[in-house]
């Protein structure tokens, strides 16, 4: 009997690179992630968190990537020119 991924296993899309990671990747991971939030683009930032993810600032609640989407849309229309930057901390084995 062969046991079938569930839907949404087989659905959610994979972004390389991908664990295991090396020094490189995990940096080119992170970059990936910077450029993404820095893209300023509310649909494409919500695809990096899962369906049912759940947000908190402050006191408001987000559920999901429509509510993620709608709360960086109302989050994202004052210009700004600050941009997100990860600290990468690497421990070499």
């Amino acid at each position: 009997m062969q046991v079938s991924e569930s839907k949404t296993q087989r659905d959610i899309p994979t972004r390389p690179p991908l664990p295991p990671f090396t020094r490189e990747t995990a940096i080119q991971k992170v970059r990936l992630a910077e450029d993404g939030w820095n893209s300023r683009d509310p649909e494409k930032v919500a695809l990096a968190y899962t369906i049912d993810s759940r947000w908190r600032n402050r006191a408001e609640f987000a559920n999901g990537r429509q509510e993620i989407i709608q709360f960086l849309t109302r989050n994202r229309r004052r210009p700004t020119n600050r941009r997100y930057r990860e600290v990468t901390r690497v421990i070499n084995r």
